[in-house]
């Protein structure tokens, strides 16, 4: 099995990674340049310039760090919803002699949004 570090998908990222470092790293020394020669403005850009570098390092990490969803991942969680989904209505049946009907479809509607995927900001 490949590392993660050592894939095509990382040599692309970490030539991103050496591409942006550098970028902003010249960037910076050209601001510190100026701002000694007196532009009060290129103080600012000199120490911008370094946190842009450090937020393309943590980009880097987060993209190297990846999780892809793989088919058995899938089907185990596909597996697992309608396990739940089965012990709902099986919970529903067994009680609902007893159950209002108007409580019933309340129910029914919860065990439904129980069973559905929650939404991710990263996709993971």
């Amino acid at each position: 099995m490949k590392s993660k570090y050592f894939s095509g998908r990382a040599y692309v990222l970490h030539f991103a990674l050496l591409c942006w470092l550098t970028m902003s790293a010249v960037a910076a020394w050209w601001q510190v340049g100026r701002a000694i020669q007196g532009n009060s403005l290129s103080f600012l850009y000199a120490i911008e310039w370094p946190v842009i570098g450090i937020l393309g390092v943590l980009a880097w990490y987060a993209l190297l760090n990846l999780e892809k969803v793989t088919a058995h991942q899938e089907q185990a969680r596909r597996e697992y919803e309608e396990g739940m989904r089965a012990e709902a209505r099986a919970a529903r049946d067994a009680a609902a002699e007893q159950e209002d009907p108007t409580l019933a479809a309340y129910n029914d509607h919860l065990a439904e949004l129980s069973t559905k995927p929650k939404k991710r900001l990263w996709g993971h």
